[in-house]
């Protein structure tokens, strides 16, 4: 019995010691030491299958969320002003160093919209007069990427994060990634990857850099009718009914009125089934807490 109460003695010390450390900046500060290593009892099991089983039904009680994203903002594009002007929230990814791009941004967060950078980057086909000013291109060094990408933050006004404009080539390269998403952690940003990649880095390296991992679920529009575009943001029900959130990627620009006009049509149904309209960083926010990740603190605006 004394052996016992000794035991616990040490141990209360032992966690005394390093909460006093912790706190003062010591050695061990920001470090967290495991019940588990300081000898406490372990959850028992069916106290573990209940905390899962809590966090599951949180889950599932969540409404269904659809973090909708158009993208191509910045050009007075067709469908501009449709967009802008739908009655749910939605997240506006405008291209730098175009005509309306600063325009476009503050008259999308003034409306209460979610605003991106549009980044341009080198795909593995396409023309690059496709690209648009300011692209990032694998031939560049790792200090030209970073002067692109700090440029184009800075030419769009109340930009939470950046998604990629094309990019299929750069999302699928490791080191330039690594380096847009540096960037993105230093400013408080996230990085939505668009997903015209099957290979691409994005997601696996923002965990690692303790960013958010956002990624396209389902393209509304590649192809241009009333019909595909139901159908699509039909099969985006469907993947809420599994996910409970989605992100879907419309355009501004040829199509950008019907994908605008079909949209506002579904929005009705959507809504009266249970499926709320997010922003983008909503769902950044959950999967970031103050400071987490390794280096320097990160915190979303």
């Amino acid at each position: 019995m004394r052996n016992n109460k000794l035991g616990k003695a040490k141990r209360s010390a032992l966690l005394v010691f390093l909460l006093v450390a912790g706190l003062g900046g010591g050695p061990l500060s920001g470090t967290w030491v495991s019940a588990g290593e300081l000898g406490a009892e372990p959850v028992p099991k069916g106290a573990q299958k209940d905390i899962q089983k809590d966090a599951q039904t949180e889950a599932n009680e969540r409404p269904q969320r659809l973090a909708v994203i158009i993208d191509d903002f910045g050009n007075k594009m067709g469908g501009t002003e449709e967009m802008l002007r739908l009655p749910v929230k939605l997240t506006v990814a405008v291209m730098p160093f175009l005509p309306t791009t600063r325009e476009d941004a503050t008259r999308a967060h003034e409306m209460g919209h979610d605003v991106l950078v549009h980044l341009p980057m080198e795909p593995k086909r396409g023309r690059p007069e496709w690209l648009g000013p300011g692209a990032i291109l694998s031939g560049m060094s790792d200090e030209e990427v970073r002067l692109k990408v700090e440029q184009a933050i800075e030419n769009v006004p109340f930009a939470k994060g950046i998604n990629n404009h094309m990019g299929s080539k750069i999302t699928g390269d490791q080191r330039i990634m690594s380096v847009i998403l540096d960037v993105c952690r230093e400013r408080g940003l996230f990085f939505v990857d668009s997903r015209t990649n099957y290979r691409s880095v994005a997601g696996e390296l923002s965990q690692n850099k303790g960013l958010p991992n956002l990624e396209n679920d389902i393209f509304l529009d590649d192809v241009h009718s009333t019909r595909h575009i139901s159908g699509q943001l039909k099969k985006a029900e469907e993947l809420l009914e599994k996910k409970r959130a989605c992100i879907a990627i419309g355009h501004v620009g040829v199509g950008g009125k019907l994908t605008a006009q079909t949209i506002k049509q579904h929005i009705p149904r959507l809504q009266a089934r249970g499926v709320k309209f997010i922003g983008i960083s909503e769902l950044a926010h959950e999967q970031v807490s103050p400071g987490s990740g390794p280096g320097h603190p990160f915190t979303l605006p």
